[in-house]
């Protein structure tokens, strides 16, 4: 009487769909208001460490004189205190995760410095453009 239940299941499970995806050959369709990897805009990011302090995990290391933004990857458990706290909302949260790997991904964001120049350019209206001399 066993053979007859298992040969059912077994035409059954013939002509259904499968349960699960070919990921890698079908790529995953995230949902709406789905949690995925933590994603800084460093250009607007003023090293306030809040979201450092937040972070229940401790994965995100603030360093304010180099002006540099860590994450451990691993370490996050994208649980989104980071991005709710962020004063000046530069944290958000991107669809998908980090791949599995076999190495601790540390990702470290730097804010490039701007020189004198081109704050001096970038406060004054008029920015002078040299004329171009062409020898024909």
């Amino acid at each position: 009487m066993a053979n007859l239940k298992i040969g059912g299941m077994i035409l059954r499970s013939l002509f259904k769909k499968p349960a699960t995806q070919m990921y890698p050959v079908i790529p995953k369709e995230w949902k709406e208001r789905t949690r995925g990897r933590i994603e800084i805009d460093i250009d607007d990011c003023i090293f306030c460490g809040i979201c450092a302090r937040k972070c229940p995990t401790d994965a995100i290391t603030v360093n304010r004189t180099a002006k540099t933004w860590t994450i451990e990857r691993m370490g996050c458990v994208q649980c989104s205190c980071c991005v709710d706290v962020c004063p000046k909302s530069c944290l958000n949260n991107v669809a998908g995760y980090t791949s599995p790997d076999v190495v601790k991904i540390v990702d470290t964001f730097t804010k490039a410095e701007e020189t004198p120049q081109v704050e001096e350019a970038l406060k004054s209206d008029a920015v002078s453009v040299p004329e171009a001399t062409g020898a024909e």
